[in-house]
C-alpha cells in the first residue's frame, strides 16, 4: 500500500512546492476610494493565482509623494488619470502599462436616512453646520466636490462649513461619526453588490465635474515582476470587473 500511494503523494508535494516557488508578492498603492473593492479583488487574486497583493491605501497625491520618495510600490491604482500620467512622463513607470481600471462616481451622502434628497437641494437650503469634503489638493474626489459646488454657485457660501478629510476614507468617517451632517464621498463607499448600504444619497450628475477616470500603472519597481504583471492582468479580467461594477464604478 505504501509504495502504491508514494508517487501520488510525491506529485502533490511537487505541485504545492511549485506553486510556492512561483507565487510572489506585489506591493500596491491604492486610492482610498477603492478600498472595499480592492480588498475583495486582492482576496480573489490570491485564491486564483497564489500571488499576494500587499495593499496600502491613501490619498492619490500623498501616494504620489511616497512613490517619488522611494516607497517600494510596484503597482499604483490612482483616483485620477493625471497622476499616473505624470509618473509616466517622469520615467517612474513601465512604459505602456497605464490603463483605466474604473470610472468613479461622486455622491453627497449622509448617514441619516432622508437627510439628503435625490436632487441635492439640501446644499442650497444650508441647514447644516458641517459639510465633509476631501482635500482637493491631494484627492480627486475632493477636487470633484469643489468643482461641483463651484458650478452650482455654492462654493463661497458653504466653504466655511467644510470639514476636510485627508482622503475619502477619513471624510466618510467624519460623516459616520456625526462630525459632519453630510459630505461628498465616492459611491463605492456606500454601495455593495449594487445596493446602497444606508443613509441618504444624492448621486452627483457627471456634468458637474470632470470625469473621475481612475488609472492604474505598473511602477518601475514592478518591472519584470511576475506578481505585478499578474495583478494588472487580473484587474482587467471578468471577476475583477464584476467586483468593480458591484461597488458603483463604471468601466
Amino acid at each position: 500500500m505504501k509504495s502504491r500511494f508514494t508517487p501520488l503523494l510525491a506529485g502533490l508535494v511537487f505541485a504545492v512546492s511549485s506553486l510556492t516557488v512561483q507565487a510572489g508578492e506585489v506591493q500596491v498603492a491604492v486610492a482610498a476610494n477603492f478600498t472595499a473593492p480592492m480588498r475583495k479583488i486582492a482576496a480573489a487574486f490570491e485564491k486564483d493565482t497564489g500571488h499576494k497583493a500587499l495593499l496600502a491605501f491613501g490619498a492619490t497625491g500623498k501616494l504620489y509623494a511616497q512613490i517619488k520618495n522611494g516607497a517600494p510600490f510596484q503597482v499604483f491604482l490612482a483616483a485620477d488619470d493625471k497622476t499616473p500620467a505624470k509618473l509616466e512622463a517622469e520615467g517612474d513607470t513601465v512604459p505602456g502599462s497605464r490603463f483605466t481600471y474604473a470610472i468613479g462616481t461622486l455622491v453627497l451622502w449622509s448617514a441619516q436616512p432622508g437627510y439628503v434628497d435625490q436632487q441635492g437641494e439640501v446644499l442650497k437650503k444650508g441647514q447644516f453646520k458641517h459639510l465633509a469634503v476631501t482635500n482637493p489638493k491631494t484627492a480627486p474626489y475632493g477636487a470633484a466636490a469643489v468643482a461641483t459646488l463651484t458650478k452650482l454657485g455654492l462654493f463661497d457660501g458653504l466653504q466655511s462649513t467644510f470639514v476636510t478629510g485627508e482622503n475619502v476614507s477619513q471624510t466618510y468617517q467624519f460623516i459616520v461619526t456625526g462630525n459632519a451632517e453630510l459630505g461628498f464621498i465616492a459611491l463605492s463607499q456606500v454601495m455593495t453588490d449594487g445596493q446602497l448600504s444606508g443613509g441618504s444619497t444624492w448621486i452627483v450628475p457627471a456634468d458637474l465635474h470632470e470625469p473621475i477616470r481612475q488609472d492604474a500603472v505598473v511602477l518601475a519597481n514592478g518591472k519584470d515582476q511576475p506578481a505585478a504583471q499578474a495583478l494588472v492582468e487580473y484587474l482587467k479580467g471578468e471577476k475583477a470587473e464584476a467586483i468593480i461594477r458591484s461597488h458603483g464604478y463604471d468601466l
